[in-house]
């Protein structure tokens, strides 16, 4: 399955959460990209549309490599990625630290000073565009369950088979419309997988705030 953009994406996986139209229930999308995807899915189902921002713990001189992720109050670390790089502790807590800080910035820039959706005994749709190795989206996920969620859900149109199980254990449901095996990235499975911008995550969340006030 390949999706024509990100707006499809949401198009297809708003079918696939039907069941969720009118319900009490918010969906949080994982910026960035997962905002242009969850916009759609909002508007379509009729729910209010929030952010959830995981951060990946990069590696000593090679961010790209996750040591684990956190979001605010939580973190899920790789310990045997971390043994296995002899990463120091205090490494770990200044690259913590610092993604703790730019998950603040960018909580602030994307809200425009509007209040977090209240999540405590709702059902939370946590939605991205894809998922890859799954430590991001269980970072979200824990989140949610912290904020007192009555059912996390993890939509997301694309992910690697071998990630499932894992996920599956963190939400009390799944749902992902194309599992490709072999899976390298995300976006090879969208024709149009632009980088989307903080402006762009702004005006998405704007957007369905205004359509709901």
């Amino acid at each position: 399955m390949i999706f024509r953009d990100r707006t499809e994406a949401g198009e297809r996986l708003a079918s696939a959460l039907s069941d969720y139209v009118g319900a009490d229930a918010v969906v949080l999308a994982i910026p960035r990209g997962g905002v242009i995807v969850a916009e759609v899915v909002a508007r379509t189902l009729g729910l209010p549309l929030d952010v959830v921002v995981p951060r990946k713990i990069g590696a000593p001189g090679n961010p790209e490599l996750g040591l684990g992720a956190v979001a605010p109050g939580v973190r899920v670390l790789d310990e045997r990625m971390i043994e296995l790089l002899g990463v120091d502790a205090r490494y770990l807590e200044d690259e913590i630290a610092a993604q703790e800080l730019e998950i603040e910035r960018r909580l602030r820039a994307y809200r425009k000073g509007r209040s977090p959706v209240d999540v405590a005994g709702r059902a939370a749709l946590v939605i991205d565009d894809g998922v890859a190795t799954g430590g991001t989206a269980v970072a979200a996920l824990r989140w949610a369950r912290a904020q007192g969620a009555s059912r996390v859900v993890l939509a997301v149109p694309v992910a690697p088979g071998a990630a499932i199980p894992r996920l599956r254990r963190e939400a009390d449901e799944v749902v992902v419309l194309a599992a490709p095996e072999p899976f390298f990235a995300v976006g090879e499975w969208y024709r149009s997988f632009e980088q989307t911008s903080d402006e762009e995550v702004v005006a998405a969340l704007a957007r369905v705030a205004e359509s709901r006030a």
